[in-house]
Protein backbone atom coordinates (compact mmCIF):
# COMPACT_ATOMS: atom_id res chain seq x y z
CA UNK A 1 0.00 0.00 0.00
CA UNK A 2 1.22 3.14 -0.97
CA UNK A 3 -0.25 6.42 0.82
CA UNK A 4 -0.54 9.77 -1.05
CA UNK A 5 -0.94 13.36 -0.01
CA UNK A 6 -4.35 14.74 -1.87
CA UNK A 7 -4.58 18.33 -2.43
CA UNK A 8 -7.13 20.85 -3.65
CA UNK A 9 -6.80 22.27 -7.12
CA UNK A 10 -5.46 25.68 -5.15
CA UNK A 11 -3.41 23.55 -3.88
CA UNK A 12 -3.59 22.87 0.11
CA UNK A 13 -3.71 19.76 1.65
CA UNK A 14 -6.99 17.61 1.78
CA UNK A 15 -5.85 14.39 3.53
CA UNK A 16 -4.59 11.40 2.23
CA UNK A 17 -5.40 8.55 0.44
CA UNK A 18 -4.26 4.78 0.23
CA UNK A 19 -3.54 3.20 -3.24
CA UNK A 20 -3.86 -0.23 -3.90
CA UNK A 21 -0.88 -2.34 -4.82
CA UNK A 22 -2.72 -4.35 -6.69
CA UNK A 23 -3.50 -1.53 -9.45
CA UNK A 24 -0.64 0.90 -8.88
CA UNK A 25 2.16 -1.06 -6.87
CA UNK A 26 3.38 -3.49 -10.17
CA UNK A 27 6.53 -3.65 -11.67
CA UNK A 28 5.95 -2.22 -15.09
CA UNK A 29 6.10 -4.32 -17.98
CA UNK A 30 7.19 -2.25 -20.89
CA UNK A 31 6.08 -5.55 -23.74
CA UNK A 32 2.54 -5.18 -22.18
CA UNK A 33 2.14 -1.61 -22.44
CA UNK A 34 3.38 -1.31 -26.09
CA UNK A 35 0.87 -4.22 -27.26
CA UNK A 36 -1.83 -2.11 -26.07
CA UNK A 37 -0.58 1.36 -27.66
CA UNK A 38 -0.39 -0.16 -30.64
CA UNK A 39 -3.90 -2.06 -30.53
CA UNK A 40 -5.15 1.56 -29.52
CA UNK A 41 -3.31 3.62 -32.24
CA UNK A 42 -4.43 0.43 -34.72
CA UNK A 43 -8.17 0.88 -33.99
CA UNK A 44 -7.92 4.46 -34.57
CA UNK A 45 -7.02 4.28 -38.41
CA UNK A 46 -9.96 4.68 -40.27
CA UNK A 47 -8.29 2.56 -43.12
CA UNK A 48 -10.25 4.64 -45.61
CA UNK A 49 -7.16 4.67 -48.39
CA UNK A 50 -8.47 3.17 -51.44
CA UNK A 51 -6.92 3.31 -55.32
CA UNK A 52 -8.84 1.97 -58.52
CA UNK A 53 -8.10 -1.42 -59.50
CA UNK A 54 -8.57 -2.33 -63.34
CA UNK A 55 -11.97 -3.35 -63.60
CA UNK A 56 -13.16 -0.24 -61.69
CA UNK A 57 -11.21 2.57 -63.99
CA UNK A 58 -13.46 4.02 -66.36
CA UNK A 59 -11.61 3.23 -69.32
CA UNK A 60 -12.38 1.10 -72.40
CA UNK A 61 -11.57 -2.70 -72.07
CA UNK A 62 -10.67 -3.01 -75.98
CA UNK A 63 -7.56 -3.45 -77.51
CA UNK A 64 -5.69 -0.82 -78.16
CA UNK A 65 -4.20 -1.88 -81.12
CA UNK A 66 -3.36 -5.49 -83.23
CA UNK A 67 -1.38 -7.61 -81.95
CA UNK A 68 1.35 -8.33 -84.26
CA UNK A 69 2.87 -6.12 -87.14
CA UNK A 70 3.06 -2.47 -85.13
CA UNK A 71 6.42 -2.90 -84.12
CA UNK A 72 5.62 -2.06 -80.53
CA UNK A 73 4.87 -3.89 -77.56
CA UNK A 74 2.02 -6.09 -76.75
CA UNK A 75 -1.07 -4.44 -75.04
CA UNK A 76 -3.94 -5.17 -74.02
CA UNK A 77 -6.64 -2.43 -72.79
CA UNK A 78 -5.90 1.00 -71.63
CA UNK A 79 -6.64 0.53 -68.09
CA UNK A 80 -3.49 -1.44 -67.06
CA UNK A 81 -1.38 -0.06 -64.52
CA UNK A 82 1.44 1.15 -66.74
CA UNK A 83 -0.43 3.61 -68.55
CA UNK A 84 -1.10 7.14 -67.67
CA UNK A 85 -4.74 7.21 -66.44
CA UNK A 86 -4.89 3.68 -65.84
CA UNK A 87 -5.00 1.94 -62.87
CA UNK A 88 -2.71 0.99 -59.64
CA UNK A 89 -1.24 -1.90 -59.22
CA UNK A 90 -1.29 -3.62 -56.02
CA UNK A 91 -2.82 -0.59 -54.26
CA UNK A 92 -4.40 0.17 -50.87
CA UNK A 93 -8.01 -1.14 -50.29
CA UNK A 94 -10.00 0.12 -47.81
CA UNK A 95 -10.14 -2.16 -44.23
CA UNK A 96 -9.88 -2.37 -40.64
CA UNK A 97 -7.08 -2.12 -39.31
CA UNK A 98 -7.42 -3.73 -35.48
CA UNK A 99 -6.83 -6.61 -34.04
CA UNK A 100 -7.74 -8.93 -31.43
CA UNK A 101 -6.13 -8.27 -27.82
CA UNK A 102 -7.23 -9.88 -25.36
CA UNK A 103 -9.79 -8.32 -22.21
CA UNK A 104 -7.48 -9.45 -19.48
CA UNK A 105 -4.42 -7.78 -21.32
CA UNK A 106 -6.48 -4.81 -21.76
CA UNK A 107 -7.14 -4.76 -18.28
CA UNK A 108 -3.43 -5.44 -17.24
CA UNK A 109 -1.87 -3.02 -19.66
CA UNK A 110 -3.70 -0.42 -17.20
CA UNK A 111 -2.94 -1.39 -14.28
CA UNK A 112 1.05 -1.43 -15.37
CA UNK A 113 0.33 2.27 -16.81
CA UNK A 114 -1.33 2.93 -13.59
CA UNK A 115 2.12 1.92 -11.50
CA UNK A 116 4.27 3.28 -14.10
CA UNK A 117 3.34 6.78 -12.82
CA UNK A 118 3.07 5.74 -9.01
CA UNK A 119 6.40 4.61 -9.78
CA UNK A 120 8.15 7.45 -11.11
CA UNK A 121 6.04 9.94 -9.03
CA UNK A 122 3.62 11.35 -11.43
CA UNK A 123 0.67 10.83 -9.70
CA UNK A 124 -1.02 13.20 -8.47
CA UNK A 125 -4.32 13.16 -6.29
CA UNK A 126 -6.90 15.75 -5.93
CA UNK A 127 -9.75 16.14 -3.94
CA UNK A 128 -12.16 17.84 -6.75
CA UNK A 129 -11.74 19.05 -10.31
CA UNK A 130 -14.16 21.53 -9.70
CA UNK A 131 -14.12 25.45 -10.89
CA UNK A 132 -16.38 28.13 -10.13
CA UNK A 133 -16.42 29.48 -13.46
CA UNK A 134 -15.36 28.11 -17.01
CA UNK A 135 -11.86 30.14 -17.26
CA UNK A 136 -8.98 29.31 -18.66
CA UNK A 137 -6.90 31.92 -17.21
CA UNK A 138 -8.28 30.74 -13.84
CA UNK A 139 -7.05 26.98 -14.67
CA UNK A 140 -3.93 27.66 -15.79
CA UNK A 141 -3.30 29.64 -12.64
CA UNK A 142 -4.15 26.40 -10.92
CA UNK A 143 -2.38 24.65 -12.77
CA UNK A 144 0.75 26.08 -12.64
CA UNK A 145 0.28 26.34 -8.80
CA UNK A 146 0.52 22.55 -8.54
CA UNK A 147 3.55 22.55 -10.97
CA UNK A 148 1.57 20.44 -14.22
CA UNK A 149 2.66 21.74 -17.28
CA UNK A 150 1.74 18.19 -19.43
CA UNK A 151 -1.47 16.41 -17.30
CA UNK A 152 -4.19 14.03 -18.01
CA UNK A 153 -6.91 14.58 -16.03
CA UNK A 154 -9.34 12.26 -14.87
CA UNK A 155 -12.60 12.94 -12.13
CA UNK A 156 -15.33 10.79 -11.62
CA UNK A 157 -18.09 9.59 -13.63
CA UNK A 158 -18.97 13.01 -15.05
CA UNK A 159 -16.30 15.83 -15.65
CA UNK A 160 -16.98 19.06 -14.20
CA UNK A 161 -19.08 21.75 -16.74
CA UNK A 162 -16.97 24.76 -16.28
CA UNK A 163 -13.39 22.60 -15.62
CA UNK A 164 -14.26 21.06 -19.28
CA UNK A 165 -14.97 24.36 -20.81
CA UNK A 166 -11.57 26.05 -19.26
CA UNK A 167 -9.40 22.95 -19.91
CA UNK A 168 -10.12 22.83 -24.04
CA UNK A 169 -7.53 26.28 -24.93
CA UNK A 170 -4.72 24.93 -22.54
CA UNK A 171 -1.94 22.73 -24.47
CA UNK A 172 -0.95 19.33 -23.45
CA UNK A 173 -3.67 18.65 -21.13
CA UNK A 174 -6.28 16.32 -21.47
CA UNK A 175 -9.59 15.44 -19.45
CA UNK A 176 -11.68 12.23 -19.07
CA UNK A 177 -14.12 10.65 -16.78
CA UNK A 178 -12.85 7.85 -15.17
CA UNK A 179 -15.03 5.52 -17.82
CA UNK A 180 -12.37 6.54 -20.30
CA UNK A 181 -9.16 6.30 -18.86
CA UNK A 182 -6.82 4.34 -21.55
CA UNK A 183 -2.80 3.89 -21.43
CA UNK A 184 -2.35 5.89 -24.54
CA UNK A 185 -3.25 9.16 -22.75
CA UNK A 186 -1.78 7.81 -19.78
CA UNK A 187 1.38 7.58 -21.16
CA UNK A 188 1.28 10.45 -23.66
CA UNK A 189 1.43 13.41 -20.84
CA UNK A 190 3.92 13.61 -18.13
CA UNK A 191 1.97 13.75 -15.03
CA UNK A 192 -1.59 11.40 -14.04
CA UNK A 193 -3.77 13.52 -12.28
CA UNK A 194 -6.91 11.96 -10.83
CA UNK A 195 -9.79 12.39 -8.35
CA UNK A 196 -10.51 10.59 -5.05
CA UNK A 197 -13.64 9.39 -7.11
CA UNK A 198 -11.49 8.36 -10.04
CA UNK A 199 -9.01 6.42 -7.50
CA UNK A 200 -12.30 4.82 -5.88
CA UNK A 201 -13.98 3.79 -9.31
CA UNK A 202 -10.83 2.07 -10.43
CA UNK A 203 -9.98 -0.17 -7.34
CA UNK A 204 -13.90 -0.72 -7.34
CA UNK A 205 -13.41 -1.92 -11.45
CA UNK A 206 -10.77 -4.12 -10.54
CA UNK A 207 -12.05 -5.71 -7.70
Amino acid sequence: MVEIAVKTLEGAEAGSVTLSDEIFGLEPRQDILHRMVVWQLARRQAGTHETLTRSEVNRTKRKMYKQKGTGGARHGAASAPQFRGGAKAFGPVARSHASDLPKKVRALALKHALSSKAKDQQIVILDDAVLTEPKTKLLKERLAGLGLSSALVVSGAEVDANFGLASRNVTHLDVLPVQGINVYDILRRRTLVLTKAAVDALEARFK
